[in-house]
């Protein structure tokens, strides 16, 4: 598995399992649960979610199989790199704290090795980094970051108070939403945070896609792992797709493996040109 460095030098997998729109219905919860137990056996050490899937209901969905994959010994806690994130109305200093303690609880774990804003709201960056920075004191998250910041939010939350402890930005990047490459991504790039990109197959449109099909035939691989494989190209930026059937979750996986040739990205360049002036940030 590749691995990106966070700014204190820990290693991750450049590759994790999303779980936006998990635990939204009961009636989906026992395969959700069965899907991440799966991912877990399948390999997969990172897992991204949020208090706002399913208002907690995912990462109940995944504390369920953390609990089972732990019990069966599938897996130990310490391999594991957990990622959730805050609502902004929770992001005050006490807010995100008691938030956090909520999704701990839920998650069925005493830490979080990546806790994030998910996206600014009505309290100050400044105040939602006192926040993050006490739950680091007290042990009950290793890192902290940011979600859905454009390059002007990441330049203000640098100059706050402790605002350059900032571990990662997690925003919309694929083959067709490629603004952040005219700013956002070399902003990043040049302070030392990672990227880590949700909807990296378009939510699944990219899985039809004609032109990463036709890469895909040529060498093997699937139209969608070829999309993973391209996002993946950057050692700085790591992707978590959302998967839930088995087939799927193991395709995401070898899709890490995969390294696209100049003449492959080229093509996809011409399929998919780079921007040339600032765009909007994408959110879903």
């Amino acid at each position: 598995m590749k691995m990106v460095t966070l700014p204190a030098g820990q290693k991750v997998p450049a590759l994790g399992l999303g779980t936006w729109r998990m635990g939204e219905h009961a009636r989906s919860r026992k395969q959700e649960i069965a899907a991440v137990r799966c991912a877990l056996e399948a390999g997969y050490r990172l897992i991204d979610t949020a208090e706002m899937y399913g208002d907690g209901g995912a990462e109940e969905v995944i504390g369920a199989a953390l609990a089972d994959a732990f019990a069966s010994r599938v897996v130990r806690r310490e391999e594991l790199f957990i990622v959730s994130k805050v609502y902004p109305h929770n992001a005050s200093r006490q807010g995100a704290i008691s938030a956090c303690e909520r999704s701990l609880k839920r998650l069925g774990i005493d830490h979080l090795d990546l806790y994030l804003l998910h996206w600014r709201g009505q309290h100050p960056l400044a105040a939602t980094i006192e926040g993050f920075a006490a739950l680091e004191a007290a042990g009950r998250i290793r890192h902290w970051g940011v979600s859905n910041l454009d390059a002007g939010d990441l330049e203000e939350l640098w100059h706050a108070k402790g605002g350059t402890a900032c571990a990662a930005n997690q925003v919309y990047y694929s083959a067709s939403e490629r603004g952040i490459e005219f700013d956002l991504l070399p902003w990043q790039r040049r302070h030392r945070v990672p990227l880590m990109a949700y909807c990296p197959i378009d939510q699944g449109a990219a899985a039809n896609d004609k032109s990463l099909a036709a890469i895909g035939a040529r060498r093997g691989a699937t139209a969608a792992q070829v999309a993973l494989a391209w996002v993946m190209r950057h050692p700085d930026v790591i992707a978590i797709p959302k998967a839930v059937r088995e087939d799927h979750l193991r395709e995401n996986f070898a899709a890490a493996e995969i390294e696209l040739t100049a003449e492959e990205l080229a093509e996809i360049d011409r399929a998919f040109p780079p921007p040339n002036r600032k765009r909007r940030l994408a959110m879903t």
